[in-house]
């Protein structure tokens, strides 16, 4: 393809963005810093990302979920990179399989809010699609100064025992192994799995540590006696094996997964993969960073594809939304794309990108509703800027259409995968399977903003209430003084619509290059591929 300015400038930019990627990245990945991993070292442990390094096949993919949980919270304790816990899909003996890995070099391991947060989403990774999960314990248990946000709600840190009990009950493997410290609550959580081994003198495990039990009852005992290797494998009977050390320990996981038998599949289609033609690396310049400008989504969607090749439904209806069937790495798949191009109606009627029209969610919720049927995933891009308003729209029952695009989307029943490239604003998030509706995995690019409507919007909304809210108090303020609070508040609202907000929140599972675009999907449809698919039944839908 020809290279232009506007090109190279989106190129540049781009680029940018993906350096400050790779920084933020490798900033995370060294948990409590060098400091604290020398620490673990010292002791004959490893770190968690070594753990898991070790333990998933050689040369493999490790796909990390939630790398940037936690990222710019809990700034008074000092940070909780990751939200101290690794989790991720990878590979054991060939068998895909979801890990998850106590930090301990982040505040011991100890559970943060977000913590718990992410590990019950890698649990519901391992549901939804019937993978079985490898917990690697070292925790030092809750972080008490945040017990209250952490502890007795639904979603908090008792959740997961639950969702033990639920998993061996839909018959997924569970594989646990204590490396470090498991404390309390946390003790039930390798216990509730099928197998549980124990590092010798460097796991233990108990409900009440030495401290505590001195007390509580008055009984002096070491953490060792009270609850080490020793103890649960020769007189409790809490954990099945010991092992000298962690290589040994993880040695002993792999060699059960070389026994498990075969996992049945639901026989998602899929070819011999092939590269797409166009080159993906060409998406940094296509996609301009300025997101008013128009751009072609298709010039994206050829990037991503096998062979480039993508079969458009109803290309000439509905056009800013663009459908059709393409290959992902050989695998089958139906896309619903955003379309950011101004385009026009077969009526000459001029339409804005990225705006959800009546006929693009009527044509959406018709292709969805086809997926369904022929079992076909579906990957939702979004760059939208939510339904079109105004009368018009409303006299042509934009809410129906828009409805009807929702109802068939949250009542599909294949698996469904989000990659936000652009803009996700309003109820757009919504229909285009925001992280509300269950996507098997949600991921965005770093161009990508998160939020109720743009900075621009929301800005001058909320300096209108702010400066209402000043008169009514008798206050008047100057053109400087408003100039001043309009930047404070839009600074405020752009921090907050950043991929990294979102992130760190876990409304996305990670910030991705889009040249690791294809390798994401592919491991999500595999993952997909072992979980039933059930009967779809979309409700209601007006015609």
């Amino acid at each position: 393809m020809p290279i232009d300015l506007e090109f190279n400038k989106n190129e540049d930019q781009f680029r940018h963005m993906l350096e400050q990627l790779q920084h933020k990245s490798k900033k995370i990945k060294s948990g409590g810093g060098q400091k604290k991993i020398d620490e673990q070292h010292n002791r004959g442990k490893l770190t968690a990302r070594e753990r898991i390094d070790y333990l998933i096949d050689k040369n493999s993919a490790f796909l990390e979920l939630g790398l940037f949980a936690g990222e710019g919270m809990y700034k008074e304790y000092g940070g909780c990179p990751a939200g101290g816990v690794v989790t991720g899909i990878g590979y054991i003996a060939g068998r895909l399989c979801v890990i998850v890995a106590n930090d301990a070099t982040v505040k011991a391991g100890a559970w943060f809010p977000i913590t718990a947060k992410k590990n019950l989403r890698a649990q519901e990774v391992a549901m939804d699609n019937r993978l079985p999960i490898v917990y690697l314990v070292d925790s030092a248990g809750v972080f008490l100064p945040m017990q209250d946000e952490i502890f007795p709600d639904k979603e908090h840190f008792g959740r997961q025992f639950r969702n033990n009990a639920k998993m061996s009950a839909m018959g997924i493997i569970q594989i646990a192994a204590i490396m470090g410290s498991c404390v309390a609550g946390g003790a039930y959580l390798p216990i509730m799995s099928d197998e549980a081994m124990i590092v010798d003198k460097t796991g233990s495990i108990f409900l009440a540590g030495s401290y505590l039990v001195k007390a509580a009852i008055g009984e002096e005992i070491d953490n060792e006696k009270l609850g080490g290797a020793t103890t649960h494998c020769e007189i409790s009977g809490v954990t099945d094996n010991k092992f000298p050390n962690d290589e040994a320990c993880l040695d002993y996981i792999r060699s059960l997964f070389e026994k498990f038998g075969p996992a049945n599949t639901v026989g998602l289609n899929r070819s011999t993969p092939r590269l797409p033609l166009e080159k993906p690396e060409e998406i940094l310049g296509l996609l301009p960073v300025d997101r008013v400008k128009p751009y072609d989504t298709l010039g994206i969607i050829n990037r991503l594809v096998d062979g480039s090749e993508f079969q458009e439904y109803k290309a000439l209806y509905g056009k800013t939304i663009i459908c059709g069937t393409a290959r992902i790495d050989g695998w089958a798949v139906g896309i619903v794309a955003n379309q950011r191009s101004v385009v026009k109606t077969k009526k000459g009627e001029m339409q804005m990108g990225g705006v959800i029209y009546s006929d693009s969610a009527d044509k959406a919720a018709r292709f969805i509703m086809n997926c369904n049927q022929r079992k076909i995933p579906l990957l939702f891009i979004q760059d939208v800027s939510g339904f079109m308003v105004g009368s018009k729209a409303e006299q042509g029952g934009i809410i129906k259409d828009g409805a009807k695009m929702v109802n068939a989307m949250a009542n599909s029943t294949v698996p469904k995968f989000t990659l936000i490239i652009g803009n996700s604003y309003g109820a757009g998030n919504y229909a285009m399977c925001g992280k509300a509706y269950d996507p098997r995995l949600i991921f965005a690019w770093p161009t990508a903003q998160i939020a109720v409507m743009s900075g621009g919007s929301a800005a001058k909304t909320l300096l209108q209430i702010r400066i209402s809210t000043l008169k009514a108090q008798g206050e008047i303020i100057s053109k400087e003084e408003e100039d001043k609070l309009l930047k404070e508040i839009t600074d405020r609202y752009n921090e907050q619509l950043s991929p990294y907000y979102a992130a760190s929140r876990l409304w996305v599972d990670g910030i991705i290059d889009p040249l690791q675009t294809r390798q994401v999907i592919s491991m999500g449809i595999e993952a997909a591929n072992y979980a039933p698919i059930e009967k779809f039944n979309v409700g209601i839908i007006q015609t």
